[in-house]
């Protein structure tokens, strides 16, 4: 061997040497550096035993049904044992078949990645981080800055990479390798608004994670890899092929067998997909309303147009300690609970079957019935969705002030546009997904008229509650959550009508009347300063000058009687008895306060009308039961909500009386005739002005409900009271509803039960109908079917 030559092969030696230890050298001080945080923090650690990840609060009912999820990702944890083992084993033979045996870095792999997947180009057997290093990357993301040169973007890359390798290993210190792999599903996402497992078998296939049969699982290991192209929703081509590589991956690493590969690959995807988002759901107002009480904030007056608002919320942070909950309680570090991200755990009163039934109740009046009737009446006045009562001239104002209500409307007038310019774009059709009641629809449809589409449409909303407990048991706040946003059981506040009187006749028998007392049918006048008053009933028949009972006066609604006692009582005691059980809202004390014009939402008025049910104890509605964080630990229970006598026990089985006298015999006997409902139910109906509002309230021993019904503005309405009156359109909710829960035995409402008498009236007769006789049942019926039909 030659000098030269022997020289050449030192050299060459050299050379190879260094092209192998050298990158093992660099890799060392890079890690060594990467470790030391010379290029940034490294998770602490703290943060590795108690890694952060956005997590959903769950909201269940009280029979233990999931409602909904408040997120900003849609995520739930949950433990190993709660994973079928199917998924395990097609996410370990997709993603990382060395899993049990590596130490959270897997050398070989990153050999494959070296050899096979950058200089052969072969990507079958995937990349080279491990499920550890992916847990990693998910836990503690990588820095997403944009950079200016491939130099800096690389560097960046690879110290992220280095730092994802240390933290897999330390993972892999602290937790088990079955720990591991259930951290990875609980954060990684599936798409289509699904983090994790728990949320991802919901919302393909309606399922636990625990349910997932092999195809199945498959199907969600092959959506990891990019959830959008793999998507069985949007890409089921694509998403079939990768279910079929992943169970291919499955035979290869002994998982599966070959006969059931064949099998299993030649089925279809099957999904039962429903997207899991806020407008989706069970009690979706409800669950709005459980976030938004918990979020609140300590009220203060600069914040508030009213002054009975600020006092109402002022009181409501004092004593409910739901109420700015998230506020009220901190978290390790003094930090306030974000319900949002911090995985709470809110167990409700509400009953999954009875808000099923009562979203079901609302929706099948409206859908069949009452939007029908109206569309009927606005296309036999031409296309006019406002009363009749209205002038084209007072139309166009109308309309021109709800355009400027419009998100639209301040948008194009911020740019600097013209109202003529502005006019013009509201009058342009263009493409759209509005809201029907068979589903969505892609219309083409200008902006103007798509106002005035929505404003055609009928709201309603329902609630009901235990009067003993006040438990809420069902929440309606509108007939879509999705397009219409407004709650209308708490938020709103509306002209009750009729349904007002219970309490001046609650006062008559506090002060010693009795149901079967006889008044003075005839008109009654008011001197109000210089003018007189003189309120009036829907049928003349009414005036006919007998002496008739009170409760034949409640049953019917006639207005004589209503005046003739708010003449023997100030009105001021009838709105400190509506305060006294419950009513919040600012009602004016006037002489027409029986006309029901005060504007009260629906939740005060089930509350009020409870009092009667619950013996004249008023009960405070009550929303949540406990509160426990992700682990199950108990961070708040809600005992019982204070309870306040009303009204004397011996008053309000007097008025549960006046009040079956209303189904019974008056205004709403169409429950007893129509819905063939038996037992002990007591209601009344209410309806204002032009046919704006239409109510209903109803009581049995057990519940406490309320109905309201109307459009968006007073000014579109029905023409016509026997449509639009409360005996129409509030009371058929209540009965569909009530009908359902009677025929579900699992809720224990009984039609057997009875409004339970005080000792000392169990004697007592409250058979009005000796005192009647002279009234002829011709001119019941008149009357009934005049004022509410």
């Amino acid at each position: 061997m030659t000098k030269k030559s022997s020289t050449k092969k030192k050299w060459f030696a050299a050379i190879l040497w260094s092209v192998i230890v050298f990158p093992v050298i660099f890799l060392v001080i890079m890690l060594a550096l990467v470790s030391r945080e010379y290029f940034g923090a490294m998770p602490t650690f703290a943060e590795l035993e108690n890694p952060k990840s956005n997590a959903a609060s769950e909201v269940y009912s009280e029979d233990q049904k999931l409602l909904g999820t408040f997120h900003v990702e849609n995520r739930s944890f949950i433990n190993f044992e709660d994973i079928s083992p199917n998924l395990i084993k097609a996410v370990i033979a997709t993603e990382d078949v060395r899993f049990v045996n590596h130490f959270g870095v897997d050398l070989v792999g990153l050999m494959r990645v070296a050899v096979r997947t950058v200089a052969l180009g072969d990507r079958s057997q995937g990349g080279g981080s491990t499920i550890t290093q992916q847990l990693a990357k998910n836990l503690f993301p990588r820095n997403t800055n944009e950079y200016g040169n491939s130099f800096d973007k690389y560097s960046s890359l690879l110290i992220a990479k280095l730092k994802e390798w240390i933290t897999a290993v330390k993972l892999e210190r602290n937790y088990t390798k079955n720990e591991i792999v259930a951290m990875y599903l609980n954060v990684i996402p599936f798409g289509s608004n699904a983090f994790g497992i728990s949320a991802a078998a919901a919302t393909f296939f309606d399922k636990q994670p625990l349910q997932l049969n092999v195809e199945e699982a498959a199907l969600l290991a092959g959506v990891v890899n990019a959830p959008t192209r793999y998507s069985p929703v949007r890409n089921p081509d694509n998403a079939l092929q990768r279910r079929n590589f992943v169970m291919r991956q499955m035979v290869r690493a002994g998982y599966l067998n070959h006969e059931s590969y064949t099998i299993l690959s030649d089925k279809p995807i099957a999904l039962k997909f429903q997207q899991k988002d806020h407008n989706t759901g069970l009690a979706t107002y409800f669950r709005e309303r459980v976030r938004q009480t918990m979020n609140a904030r300590q009220p203060e007056r600069s914040r508030y147009a009213a002054e009975e608002d600020y006092a109402t919320d002022s009181i409501e942070w004092e004593k409910n300690p739901l109420y700015g909950w998230c506020h009220k309680n901190k978290k390790p570090g003094n930090v306030p609970y974000d319900v949002n991200r911090d995985g709470l755990k809110i167990y409700t009163t509400i009953n999954s079957k009875m808000q099923q039934y009562a979203e079901e109740a609302l929706v099948q009046h409206l859908k069949y019935s009452l939007q029908p009737a109206l569309n009927q009446e606005i296309k036999m006045k031409g296309g006019r969705i406002f009363g009749a009562n209205m002038t084209r001239e007072q139309e166009q104002e109308y309309i021109t002030r709800a355009i400027k209500q419009t998100e639209r409307y301040r948008v194009l007038r911020v740019a600097g546009w013209s109202m003529d310019k502005i006019m013009a774009n509201f009058r342009t059709p263009t493409e759209m997904v509005v809201f029907t009641w068979n589903g969505e629809a892609t219309v083409k449809m200008s902006p103007l008229d798509s106002l005035k589409y929505y404003k055609s449409f009928l709201r309603a909303a329902f609630m009901a509650m235990d009067p003993h407990t006040g438990y809420i048991k069902a929440y309606v706040g509108g007939p879509n959550f999705k397009y219409f946003k407004y709650d209308l059981v708490k938020q709103s506040k509306r002209q009750v009508g009729s349904t007002i009187k219970p309490f001046l006749y609650t006062l008559a028998m506090q002060e010693g009347f009795h149901p079967c007392y006889k008044v003075p049918n005839i008109p009654q006048t008011f001197v109000m300063g210089d003018s007189t008053w003189t309120p009036k009933n829907a049928s003349p028949t009414a005036y006919d000058g007998k002496m008739v009972t009170l409760k034949w006066g409640l049953s019917l609604s006639v207005n004589n009687i209503s005046a003739w006692l708010i003449k023997q009582f100030n009105p001021q005691n009838v709105v400190d008895l509506c305060h006294k059980m419950g009513i919040t809202s600012h009602i004016p004390p006037v002489n027409s306060i029986f006309l029901g014009t005060a504007e009260i939402s629906l939740s005060e008025m089930v509350n009020a009308y409870s009092t009667f049910a619950n013996k004249g104890v008023r009960v405070m509605p009550m929303m949540v039961t406990r509160i426990e964080d992700r682990n199950g630990n108990v961070l708040s229970v809600f005992g019982a909500t204070p309870k306040t006598e009303a009204i004397s026990e011996q008053t309000a089985y007097l008025m549960t009386n006046l009040l079956q006298g209303v189904v019974n015999s008056g205004t709403a006997a169409r429950l007893r005739g129509v819905y063939m409902l038996k037992g002990a139910i007591g209601g009344k109906t209410g309806t204002t002005q032009n046919q704006s509002d239409g109510w209903f309230m109803g009581i049995t021993p057990q519940l406490a409900a309320g109905v309201w019904v109307g459009c968006e503005d007073r000014s579109v309405h029905f023409e016509s009271l026997r449509t639009g009156g409360g005996a129409n359109s509030g009371l058929p909710i209540f009965g569909i509803f009530l009908s359902k829960v009677y025929a579900d035995p699992s809720l224990h409402i009984s039609e057997n039960t009875h409004f339970e008498a005080p000792l000392n009236m169990r004697a007592v007769n409250l058979d009005c109908s000796a005192y009647e006789e002279n009234e002829s049942k011709g001119q019941r019926k008149k009357l009934i079917d005049d004022e509410f039909f």
